[in-house]
């Protein structure tokens, strides 16, 4: 590779030599998975791959092995309010015009991000215990928030700062042309009256991870995370979404990252329900519902 003379050095070429332990696998995949190709128009989209595939069968979401000795287990009977949480748990694509109350999204912000206490490593110094696991208690999310409607708030990104349970402001809010742009064409999911970027900051697991495979933690924490939002706010009564279509470079613009030492790698979000319901959390395979 060539760089040209006096030139500044771009400081990702810098941060980058941070990972030396992890590349070039973790390197080749973080890099060739950024900023991918969506289609902005999603109605085009869908009826070029229902002309495609739409005349096969979904796959199967399920594995039976044949020939297997089978034990029957006893029936559930599940009540309470933690399985009916559980089983509300929808990906939603349609809001309510209303905000978000201030108290909701802060018992969001809390239970899923926000540190419940603290633990003494010998040597070292502390963790921080929160309501997901992470590998080597080292918790490597930031979230920040791009509030749109919350009563309260005024609208805008925000950092949520765990420790404190409060949020920082960063910038002045996108408008939802821009939003809908940078969230891979999905229209619905920029309608939402507030949505977390979750970014991962990958040094803090190389602290102790010096291989690879670690890179994978990553991501699977960021699913921890985002499982726990969608629960608490369906049992808050909100719809929330979550979704990795984004495009990253312009979200860590937004964001004020670098996309090395510290990267965005899921989106996730919420508003009211929509007064009628019929339909709001259909997914893709919901082919007249996109449509419309």
């Amino acid at each position: 590779m060539l760089e040209r003379f006096g030139k500044k050095a771009d400081p990702r070429v810098e941060a980058i030599k941070e990972w030396s332990a992890w590349n070039p696998a973790a390197g080749f995949f973080h890099f060739s998975t950024k900023d991918t190709a969506f289609a902005m128009n999603q109605a085009k989209a869908f009826e070029d791959w229902w002309r495609r595939a739409g005349a096969t069968r979904i796959p199967e979401p399920l594995k039976s092995i044949r020939g297997a000795r089978r034990t029957k287990l006893p029936a559930v009977e599940a009540a309470g309010e933690f399985p009916e949480v559980l089983r509300e748990r929808r990906t939603w694509r349609k809001y309510g015009a209303g905000a978000v109350p201030l108290e909701s999204l802060s018992q969001i912000l809390k239970l899923t991000f926000g540190i419940q206490g603290w633990v003494e490593v010998a040597g070292v110094g502390r963790a921080a215990i929160k309501t997901s696991p992470s590998g080597g208690d080292l918790h490597p999310t930031e979230a920040y928030v791009l509030v749109q409607r919350v009563d309260g708030v005024k609208p805008g990104i925000y950092h949520y700062q765990a420790a404190r349970h409060e949020v920082e402001w960063l910038r002045g809010g996108v408008s939802r042309r821009t939003l809908e742009r940078n969230l891979g064409g999905q229209r619905w999911f920029s309608r939402a009256a507030f949505l977390v970027a979750m970014t991962t900051v990958s040094g803090r697991t190389r602290w102790k991870y010096d291989y690879p495979r670690a890179y994978r933690a990553l991501l699977l924490e960021a699913g921890h995370l985002a499982q726990t939002f969608c629960l608490t706010a369906t049992w808050l009564g909100l719809a929330p979404f979550s979704t990795i279509a984004m495009k990253d470079t312009k979200w860590e613009e937004w964001l004020g990252i670098d996309g090395v030492k510290e990267s965005v790698l899921y989106i996730v979000g919420a508003g009211t329900r929509p007064e009628d319901v019929a339909g709001a959390h259909l997914g893709t395979l919901g082919r007249k519902t996109l449509l419309k």
